[in-house]
């Protein structure tokens, strides 16, 4: 079964940083591109980040310079590095697995999340 479990969440004043991971498991992990999405409420997923499966990072233009995207595939993890927070960041924040060969912004090319970690950025 593959699983998807995100942990690292919590509440961070503005200026602050925080670590989200991903923990992946049920499929090879090293074969396929992740991401981050987060969901503000009432409004659609915005794409954060990704990683191809070999190496290539790409950033939503909001959090560049801010957020940097690694991953082990030996430990089957992808983590956010979140530095400089702002307001504007609070969200719940999901890890995504790409589904095909295209590793992109665009949610069709991928699926399997997990439940899901809050950040809160706040005074």
């Amino acid at each position: 079964q593959v699983q998807l479990r995100e942990f690292g969440g919590g509440s961070v004043q503005p200026g602050g940083s925080l670590t989200l991971s991903c923990a992946a498991s049920g499929y090879n992990v090293g074969a396929y591109c992740m991401a981050w999405f987060r969901q503000p409420p009432g409004k659609e997923l915005e794409w954060v980040g990704l990683v191809s499966h070999r190496g290539t990072k790409s950033y939503t233009d909001s959090v560049k310079g801010r957020f940097t995207l690694s991953r082990d595939n030996a430990k089957a993890t992808l983590d956010l590095e979140m530095n400089n927070l702002k307001p504007e960041d609070t969200d719940k924040y999901y890890c995504w697995k790409g589904v095909d060969e295209w590793c992109t912004s665009d949610t069709r090319h991928y699926s399997d999340w997990g439940q899901g970690t809050q950040v809160t950025v706040s005074a």
